[in-house]
């Protein structure tokens, strides 16, 4: 039995001025009550109860311990409490990195949310399609979508983030539609400038044996939005995740190719944060907020037609 058990027993013992009054409360034996009084007196050599027949007194060390120990044992309490409440309604900073695009799409109104459902959360959001160094930067979290780079940080998936191959009709007919990965090659595939690698597409055929192609481009952009224009106005083909190009697909103005390949290695949505022991309270409902907010974007798309 630890030290603070021992006190919760002498505390008992006081408050009932009896063994047998002791174990009734705390559902142990007077026996049992009787060695772990004196196993405390013995750690702290010092006489805290004077034992007679009929009655348990305190001696005066045992009235100034009793008095300081229940002090401190109700200040545990409320401290317990205190981290309850905290838990019921988190407080204090979170500093978010979250995609441009992907983030005012489809996580705007998710944050929102959020900051309505908790108040006392003071959230600091920041939409940027760079990688933020968020040990440096001061981040809390990010949402970061395709591989993970900085194996030293805990991620948590979110969702899926299929990559599509596509163009407009009008570029297809002019330029031709690619039937295998190699043909590419020969096309003007629009560059992402924020992609730290080189300018390729690595994927896994319909036997599942991986592969990748060099690109070419004569257009460039830092923004997934962009793209989709350059591509809507035939400029050449987009390589991008399914919630850039889903409504363009949806609407005709693109088209898919090489649907049976798959980008690899696969790409997904994160929340990822710094591998603290413990995790805020705060920082852990929003991640779980994320996750119900991307489960819910997957069963929506989910239901659209089929790209």
């Amino acid at each position: 039995m630890d030290h603070l058990s021992r006190i919760d027993i002498f505390i008992a013992v006081v408050k009932q001025a009896s063994f047998a009054g002791a174990a009734r409360e705390l559902g142990i034996t007077s026996s049992a009550v009787s060695k772990q009084i004196q196993n405390l007196e013995h750690e702290l050599r010092v006489k805290l109860l004077n034992r007679t027949t009929r009655r348990v007194s305190v001696t005066e060390e045992g009235a100034i311990y009793f008095e300081r120990a229940s002090r401190a044992l109700e200040d545990l309490k409320e401290a317990q409490d205190y981290i309850h409440d905290m838990k019921a309604s988190p407080r204090g900073p979170l500093k978010v990195s979250v995609p441009m695009s992907f983030g005012l799409k489809y996580l705007a109104e998710s944050l929102a949310v959020f900051a309505r459902q908790y108040p006392d959360v003071a959230l600091d959001i920041h939409f940027d399609d760079r990688v933020v160094d968020m040990v440096q930067d001061g981040f809390d979290v990010a949402v970061r979508i395709g591989l993970l780079q900085d194996s030293t940080m805990i991620a948590r998936k979110l969702a899926p983030c299929p990559v599509h191959v596509c163009a407009s009709a009008e570029y297809f007919a002019r330029c031709g539609r690619p039937q295998t990965p190699a043909d590419l090659a020969r096309h003007n595939v629009l560059a992402y400038t924020r992609n730290r690698g080189a300018h390729e597409w690595r994927f896994k055929d319909p036997q599942g044996v991986e592969g990748h192609v060099g690109l070419s481009s004569s257009f460039k952009c830092d923004t997934g939005d962009m793209m989709v224009e350059a591509a809507r106005q035939g400029i050449g083909i987009v390589i991008l995740p399914e919630f850039f190009v889903r409504e363009a697909i949806e609407s005709g103005a693109l088209e898919t190719a090489l649907g049976t390949y798959t980008t690899w290695p696969e790409r997904n949505i994160y929340a990822v944060f710094q591998p603290n022991r413990y995790l805020s309270t705060r920082l852990r409902l929003l991640v779980e907020h994320l996750s119900q907010t991307c489960e819910k974007l997957c069963e929506a798309m989910a239901q659209c037609p089929k790209i």
